[in-house]
């Protein structure tokens, strides 16, 4: 997905900025970078990060760096940020989107005569594009304004110019933006996790289409949030860190109420919980203290040499890594009915070889609770599954079993305790060799997060949301 972080400041904020960008490194794939604004201009550094991390890569630079303002990516799409001329003045923009309409506003951009530099095999930088929309209005906060507009799928955005940075949540709030604040300065983040280390504390939790403008005295409102908001629930479930909060609602504290949830729809009896790490970790403590029955760990992860899991971009590789970094104990498998918690199944596979490994190191049964529905439907809206088709979701590729290519009933799949949904369940269950599995309800997927339904975008358990 990628995530940004941003900060003015009466004093130089090049490290605070370095190491609240480095906080976002579990949503970033791809590339990372910075944009300084200081008496000498702006200057901008950029690193590929598919082979190691952002602060390994960047860290030496450091010292050659300053500046009392900036901005940092970690992108899991194009090389950003960039720098622009433009009739506004100057400026480094970074985003977080899908923009699922390029190609018509690239195609409307080439008739009015518009060109575009950034671009590498053929593809139109995203970020670039966003630039573009903004140079359309006569001030940023009308440019930002009109990006907002002009995009389908989501964009949130910092925009770093001469006087300050511009901070602004898509329109419909599917990605989070927090605004922090210490003495003397003020920052703009994907995560609010990214301030407590450094000193800042939350200031404000920007609204749907919200937009601010940041400088060393304070926060501005441009342009006020929209009505209706549609953030993604697998912030909760799985992508966002254990120690952010959106919206005011903690991450870890969710998971727990997940796991809790599953529990208590939950009639089988196990001898211990486990969470498939990291991610199903809060879940599984959720189940456990619910269930009071003990948490164990029969799963390590082996993370001195080997990173996580998606930030390759190969999914062989992905797999590969996954399954190094994974190690069983099998003095604590073996002989035991084990419950497993994750935050969801997407593909399966990692998981199906996971599964062998405990029956094979003697376990006397595997069950599996994932904190949310089966994914039928691919992220609209996000970047969160540009690797992968509709058909890679093992729960589509069981309603494919089911019903061959004329699907004419997916709503019908993704209701809870129907006939279509338990066999559905049933043909993954036996895909991965489970002794049983029950996937969470979404009413109490939502329960747990605490937000009102219609505020809150489940489109890939339920198809149901809009753009």
């Amino acid at each position: 997905m990628g995530g940004f972080f941003g900060c003015v400041s009466r004093q130089d904020c090049v490290r605070d900025v370095f190491y609240g960008t480095d906080y976002h490194s579990h949503l970033g794939t791809k590339r990372g970078g910075l944009a300084i604004k200081n008496n000498e201009g702006f200057k901008k550094t950029i690193k590929n990060i598919e082979s190691d991390y952002f602060r390994s890569k960047l860290e030496s630079e450091l010292h050659n760096l300053s500046g009392n303002s900036a901005i940092g990516v970690i992108s899991d799409t194009d090389s950003q940020p960039l720098i622009i001329g433009s009739h506004l003045g100057a400026f480094a923009i970074t985003i977080v989107s899908k923009i699922n309409n390029a190609d018509e506003i690239i195609r409307k951009a080439f008739s009015q005569k518009v060109h575009f530099s950034e671009a590498s095999e053929g593809v139109v930088s995203p970020t670039e594009l966003v630039a573009m929309l903004i140079n359309q209005g006569r001030s940023f906060e009308e440019g930002i304004a009109i990006a907002q507009e002009s995009i389908k799928g989501s964009c949130s955005l910092l925009v770093l110019t001469e006087k300050g940075i511009y901070a602004a949540r898509d329109k419909l709030g599917r990605t989070p933006v927090v605004i922090g604040r210490k003495n003397g300065a003020f920052a703009a983040s994907s995560e609010s996790c990214a301030f407590f280390n450094l000193g800042y504390e939350v200031e404000k939790f920007l609204g749907p289409g919200e937009i601010v403008f940041l400088n060393a005295d304070g926060c501005e409102q441009k342009r006020k949030p929209n009505d209706r908001m549609q953030i993604c629930s697998f912030l909760w479930v799985y992508y966002g860190y254990p120690a952010s909060s959106y919206e005011g609602i903690n991450v870890e504290a969710v998971r727990y109420r997940c796991g809790q949830a599953l529990a208590r729809n939950d009639e089988v009896t196990a001898d211990f919980v486990a969470g498939i790490p990291d991610s199903g970790i809060g879940h599984a403590i959720g189940y456990a203290n619910e269930k009071k029955i003990p948490y164990i760990r029969p799963f390590v992860k082996y993370t001195p040499t080997w990173p996580r899991s998606f930030m390759p971009q190969d999914q062989r590789t992905r797999d590969l890594v996954a399954k190094m970094k994974l190690i069983p104990i099998k003095a604590l498998i073996k002989s035991k009915r084990a419950m497993f918690c994750d935050d969801s199944i997407v593909r399966g596979t990692q998981l199906k070889d996971n599964i062998q490994d405990l029956f094979e190191f003697g376990a006397k049964e595997v069950h599996m609770r994932p904190a949310c529905p089966t994914l039928i439907y691919p992220c609209e809206f996000l970047n969160f599954s540009t690797s992968r088709s509709t058909m890679d979701l093992i729960g589509r590729k069981m309603i494919h079993q089911l019903e061959g290519d004329s699907i004419d009933s997916l709503k019908e799949y993704a209701r809870d305790g129907s006939e279509k949904n338990r066999n559905m369940v049933e043909l993954i269950r036996r895909e991965l060799k489970l002794t049983t599995l029950k996937y969470q309800r979404l009413e109490d997927l939502v329960a747990a997060i605490g937000l009102p339904k219609e505020k809150l975008c489940t489109h890939c358990w339920d198809g149901t949301s809009y753009f």
